[in-house]
Parts: C-alpha cells; sequence; structure tokens
C-alpha cells in the first residue's frame, strides 16, 4: 500500500512539473518567418529569466517615433552558454538586432543574433527551427 502510494504521489509530482512544457510555444505559433526585421536602438531593460530571456529596446522609426521593442531570446543559462555576459546589456546600449517579427505585427520579435557597437556579434539561440547556429 505504502508503495502504491508513493508511486502515486510521484506521477502527480511529474505532471505538475510538465505543465510548464506543455505551455511552451513554437516558433511558427507567434513569429512569422516571412517578416524578418533588423532593428537598431537603445536597450531599456534585459530580463534575464527562462524559459526566455527578453531584451526591450527603444528603435526610432523613419517618422521619429520612438517604439519599445519587445525582443525574445532563448533562457538566461543558454545565453551564457553562446558568450553573453550579464553586464553586456544595460540600459542605454546601443545595438542591433536581427530576428522575425511577431504575426501579429505587433512591436515585438524572436531574435536571432545581436550586435554590439564594439562589433561583437552573439547569437541569441532563436528557436525558429529554420535558423542555423552562427560559429
Amino acid at each position: 500500500m505504502k508503495k502504491t502510494v508513493c508511486h502515486l504521489l510521484l506521477c502527480a509530482c511529474s505532471l505538475l512539473a510538465a505543465r510548464g512544457v506543455l505551455a511552451h510555444h513554437s516558433f511558427s505559433a507567434e513569429y512569422d518567418n516571412e517578416k524578418p526585421i533588423t532593428l537598431s536602438g537603445k536597450v531599456t531593460e534585459m530580463k534575464w529569466s527562462n524559459p526566455h530571456g527578453w531584451i526591450y529596446m527603444d528603435v526610432t522609426g523613419d517618422d521619429g517615433k520612438v517604439t519599445n521593442w519587445a525582443l525574445e531570446t532563448s533562457a538566461a543559462n543558454g545565453l551564457i552558454r553562446r558568450g553573453w555576459r550579464k553586464e553586456d546589456l544595460p540600459a542605454g546600449t546601443v545595438l542591433q538586432v536581427e530576428g522575425w517579427q511577431a504575426r501579429n505585427g505587433s512591436s515585438t520579435g524572436n531574435i536571432r543574433s545581436v550586435t554590439l557597437s564594439d562589433g561583437r556579434r552573439l547569437f541569441a539561440g532563436t528557436s525558429n527551427q529554420g535558423a542555423q547556429e552562427e560559429k
């Protein structure tokens, strides 16, 4: 009886832990592979989080209007493994990003790479299956 209760408890805990995995989205559910973006601007915030990191960046359009973009990266631990450091992106850092815009046309994107003002380029770990990781 004790063994059965332990097995049931273990199964219940496993199911609860898997909830986050089931809620995770695919690239094509949110982003459009046919809407590539290249943006230049200033970082307003960097969130080192899981399952995705986020870069928030002010981009000035041709009309002079400033739009704050929300740009999804891979998880914080994935960024660190790819050579990112938390000191790289303080607010005010100027950078260029390449990626894909959200399907809904909002100022949201999934980014492939970031180029810092010193010329260093970092791969952002996009979830786009068609993108190749830069070496």
